[in-house]
């Protein structure tokens, strides 16, 4: 079958199966050949590797992942796509298609099924509207991950890879930067794709950690703390941590722990690293013990 990524091709097949985009799942369909092909070699995948593809479309990158793999599982959600893909893809004996919400997947299941546990690659063009659930959910949920490369909104993308001090730094760049090392590895403007997006979008490339940057003495202690620091920017991390529903620490324990560790009680959230976060969740806690 020839390349999906080139538009008329892409056109073909939505005329075909008289396809119509859904907004409820954020259908944008790649048709760069350029930006295709970025994004899986930076995926580094060879054929020892097992590739989840979320939201695999019309089958554009699940062909070209199908070269590279050793085995592709595209997960959809969409009913009319499932009949697309089994047509796209059916000379392709290495690809596994399920069609199902990613989030109701049992991952875990699926690496030990199809690539004996090992770490699995996972490569994706993302709804902007559930990137963060998603991302979140790979790595919360203990599966094993060898890289995430996923096209998401640029906005996302610069959010992941932040540091401390910048507008874009927040609860997100911290829980990313946990569990893996990330980098922006494309650009990719609105033209590329079908229907044309409002915004730009970036591919962004998960590196998983072999074990996290720092040791929390409570990791979704700490977590539910960097939320709460992040929930008012404006406000200083002193007063909205202490308004957290999540939480029950006094103002006073917070200016109390982050002098323990060498901030000022009018510091907020942006201003400290995940390992501060770490240190501040460890200083709380030994305050409530004694």
């Amino acid at each position: 079958m020839d390349n999906l990524a080139i538009p008329k091709n892409t056109i073909e097949i939505i005329q075909k199966y008289n396809f119509a985009f859904q907004k409820k799942f954020g259908q944008n369909f790649l048709i760069d050949p350029r930006v295709l092909e970025k994004i899986v070699v930076s995926a580094g995948i060879g054929k020892e590797d097992a590739v989840l593809e979320i939201g695999p479309g019309i089958g554009t990158m699940t062909r070209r992942l199908s070269e590279s793999a050793g085995r592709v599982i595209a997960v959809e959600i969409d009913d009319h796509l499932i009949l697309i893909l089994q047509d796209t893809l059916s000379d392709l004996d290495n690809v596994t298609l399920i069609h199902n919400d990613i989030l109701k997947v049992d991952i875990a299941k699926l690496a030990e099924e199809y690539n004996g546990g090992r770490p699995i690659c996972v490569v994706a063009n993302l709804p902007y509207y559930i990137t963060t659930p998603i991302v979140m959910n790979l790595f919360e949920s203990g599966v094993p991950l060898k890289t995430i490369t996923v096209m998401v909104q640029k906005e996302v993308a610069e959010r992941m890879q932040a540091g401390p001090g910048t507008k874009d730094y927040g609860a997100l760049s911290l829980a990313v930067q946990y569990y893996a090392e990330a980098e922006i590895v494309a650009n990719v403007p609105p033209n590329c794709f079908m229907p044309r997006p409002n915004v730009g979008s970036a591919v962004i490339r998960l590196t998983r950690h072999e074990k996290p940057p720092v040791e929390a003495q409570d990791e979704k202690e700490m977590f539910r703390l960097i939320r709460a620091s992040f929930g008012q920017r404006r406000k200083t991390l002193v007063n909205s941590v202490s308004n957290s529903p999540e939480l029950s620490y006094s103002k006073e324990m917070i200016q109390a722990a982050l002098g323990e560790c060498g901030f000022s009680p009018t510091v907020r959230g942006e201003a400290l690293t995940l390992s501060d976060f770490a240190n501040l969740q460890k200083s709380l806690h030994n305050m409530i013990d004694k």
